[in-house]
């Protein structure tokens, strides 16, 4: 089975965020099925067209790094029911100049993390619905929503509960299987 290599997008900037640590724990989780990395989006300057003109070096890097992925995996927490700001403005960099946008018919899915119950449930929709403007077809199920996880991962940032391990199992194995359907 061919693996898919995977840029894994995390929306949180913070060194110890739990959604770096969900990304991370992703990565161990899916070593067999995909080859995934985190492709840091911290460092790219906010979108302005008027610097396409000269354009910075992160965006160049940034660009050319997501071109070298079969798909796309989003983990990102809610900030006010939406995207964190450095989010959207990497899903921005990477959809210019107008025609050539790295996201265009790349599979993605998007997992939202959160302390709080609902688990980033407006962030993931909110993003979804980017994602369809720029082209990206998104695993629909299974949904994943992962909340209260604040209590989830153990000092050296494993995952305490073996019904989430479970859970993300059955979600690598359906993403696999949908960068596998969606391959352009």
């Amino acid at each position: 089975m061919k693996k898919y290599k995977t840029a894994i997008v995390v929306g949180s900037l913070r060194k110890e965020s739990l959604n770096r640590k969900m990304a991370q724990a992703f990565i161990k989780l899916s070593a067999e099925n995909l080859e995934a990395e985190i492709v840091e989006i911290g460092n790219l300057p906010l979108y302005n067209e008027d610097l396409e003109e000269n354009v910075p070096e992160a965006w160049t890097a940034f660009r050319n790094a997501m071109i070298t992925f079969d798909a796309v995996l989003f983990v990102t927490p809610e900030y006010n029911r939406s995207v964190p700001g450095a989010l959207k403005n990497a899903l921005d960099v990477g959809s210019r100049p107008y025609g050539k946008s790295v996201w265009d018919r790349k599979p993605g899915a998007v997992i939202s993390v959160s302390p709080g119950a609902i688990g980033g449930f407006g962030a993931n929709h909110h993003l979804r619905q980017s994602l369809v403007f720029l082209n990206v077809p998104v695993l629909q199920q299974p949904e994943a929503y992962i909340g209260k996880a604040d209590k989830l991962f153990d000092s050296n940032g494993n995952i305490k509960n073996d019904s989430t391990t479970e859970f993300l199992n059955k979600f690598i194995a359906a993403f696999t299987n949908w960068i596998a359907n969606n391959q352009s």
